[in-house]
């Protein structure tokens, strides 16, 4: 299943991502290969174990949608007159089947453009009623502001006691399995990818660390940051992963791997954090278009008409609108002159002062207008959904 930027056609989607832990009851030599880890050692007479711990994350199962329009972060629109229950619970039904009892992780503000889907996932999570689903909300954003992201620490101890009841898959080399996983961590935030990839990462040292103590690598009591190198391996593998799913998401690495990396925030992170965020801001409202054309291509929503761009129309014919052309015009011609009159010293200084007025108000009304009509500026997907998948999902 494929996703772009653009979350006009949702499919419901599952990303899995697994911890895989192979004990070899032997030396001390450790191998890790990304994107699952592999623990090897060595001793005179082997005996093999496989621990092996599963996560999911996943889009929040309503129907919504978040449109480009100019703004830096779009408000999530939910979908009217369609059955959110139905489809929550059908995508529920499945991943219990699958993967046993669920607790969701969910990361996404309690305030702002984001409140309204948070309280609508857990009133229909509440609504659906299933004993085997729990729900959890953690606002990462308020909790971890202003770089306390040692509150981190809350959500796990939270989370703890479940995970200790979920256990983890264990089997020897002879196919004996010794215990078995009951349950899954589902963490999402709004595009699943920096937020989750921090929570998963922690929840994945934490039972890694329980594997490596049951398995007699490290001594009970004994802290997987105790040993260094292994510990910064794990933890590039972590942000590795997430610069993986991100690049092909949104174009860029994932934001907030520095903390990922190293287990604090740092300056050189939050740059790279910057950068990154305006790339995506770029490539979400003037690049993507295009790429989500072309996954309702190769998907099979949208066919092509054989007489498509003689007789017919082709969606891709772009009806000229004035104001794409010449408000963009405006803004530069305005600002240029903005700058010119601000560096360029006038002996009058109250006309130099009005000509500094006029241009800005000239920029600010035109930039108003632009983002008014912020849907029109944007690289929308210019081909049509057929058939039922012609609404709008996500």
């Amino acid at each position: 299943h494929i996703r772009s930027t653009h979350i006009y056609t949702h499919v419901q989607n599952i990303y899995t991502y697994t911890l895989h832990t192979y004990i070899h009851t032997c030396t001390k030599h450790i191998h890790i290969y990304a994107p699952h880890i592999y623990i090897h050692m060595y001793k005179t007479h082997t005996q093999t174990f496989a621990a092996y711990t599963m996560q999911t994350r996943g889009s929040i199962p309503l129907y919504w949608s978040q449109r480009p329009t100019l703004k830096y972060k779009p408000s999530p629109k939910i979908a009217k007159g369609v059955n959110h229950l139905q489809g929550l619970q059908k995508h529920f039904d499945d991943q219990i089947y699958h993967y046993g009892q669920q607790v969701v992780v969910n990361l996404i503000d309690q305030k702002g453009s984001e409140k309204s889907l948070g309280e609508s996932f857990q009133s229909y999570v509440s609504r659906f009623a299933n004993c085997l689903i729990c729900y959890d909300a953690f606002d990462f954003h308020k909790e971890c502001s202003k770089m306390r992201w040692d509150r981190l620490s809350m959500l796990i101890n939270r989370l703890s006691p479940k995970q200790d009841e979920f256990g983890c898959f264990m089997v020897d080399d002879k196919g004996v399995v010794s215990s078995l996983q009951q349950g899954v961590f589902r963490t999402n935030c709004i595009d699943c990818l920096d937020r989750t990839n921090v929570v998963q990462s922690m929840l994945a040292h934490r039972i890694l660390e329980i594997q490596l103590q049951k398995l007699g690598v490290l001594a009970a009591g004994d802290k997987l940051e105790a040993k260094k190198e292994f510990e910064g391996i794990f933890k590039n593998v972590w942000a590795d992963n997430g610069d993986a799913c991100s690049a092909q998401y949104t174009g860029t690495g994932a934001l907030k791997t520095d903390f990922t990396r190293t287990g604090k925030r740092t300056t050189a992170g939050k740059l790279r954090d910057g950068y990154n965020s305006l790339a995506r801001y770029y490539f979400n409202n003037f690049v993507d278009g295009f790429r989500q054309d072309a996954i309702d291509l190769f998907l099979g929503n949208y066919e092509v008409d054989r007489w498509e761009g003689i007789t017919v129309p082709s969606p891709f014919h772009n009806q000229k609108n004035w104001k794409i052309t010449m408000l963009p015009l405006i803004v530069l011609i305005a600002f240029s002159m903005l700058f010119i009159t601000l560096i360029i010293p006038s002996t009058n200084a109250s006309l130099q002062l009005g000509y500094i007025l006029f241009w800005a108000v000239i920029v600010l009304t035109t930039v108003f207008f632009i983002l008014r009509s912020g849907e029109e500026f944007t690289n929308s997907p210019k081909l049509v959904h057929t058939g039922e998948k012609k609404q709008i999902q996500h």
